[in-house]
């Protein structure tokens, strides 16, 4: 799980999950939008920066794969039988 130490931090970055979840936010073309204008406007134009950002969202991919879609192919490959 992606951790934010300061409890204030996270109370801030919860108010953006919520507004995410009041527009009904879509991971169909909502969210690649969002990413890719937060990118666009907020991320600066230079090589580490944008690595890191980049990063940032690789890591999110990683932990989503491996504490959502592993687990699920698991359990289907469980009940369904391997190839």
């Amino acid at each position: 799980m992606p951790f934010i130490e300061s409890k204030e931090r996270r109370k801030e970055l919860d108010k953006v999950y919520d507004a995410m979840v009041l527009a009904d936010v879509k991971a169909d073309g909502d969210l690649n939008y969002i990413l890719y204008k937060f990118c666009k406007y907020n991320v600066a134009t230079r090589y580490n920066i944008l690595k890191n950002f980049l990063g940032e969202l690789h890591e999110c991919e990683s932990q989503c794969r491996n504490d959502f879609l592993v687990p699920y192919e698991i359990k289907k490959k469980i009940e369904n039988g391997d190839v």
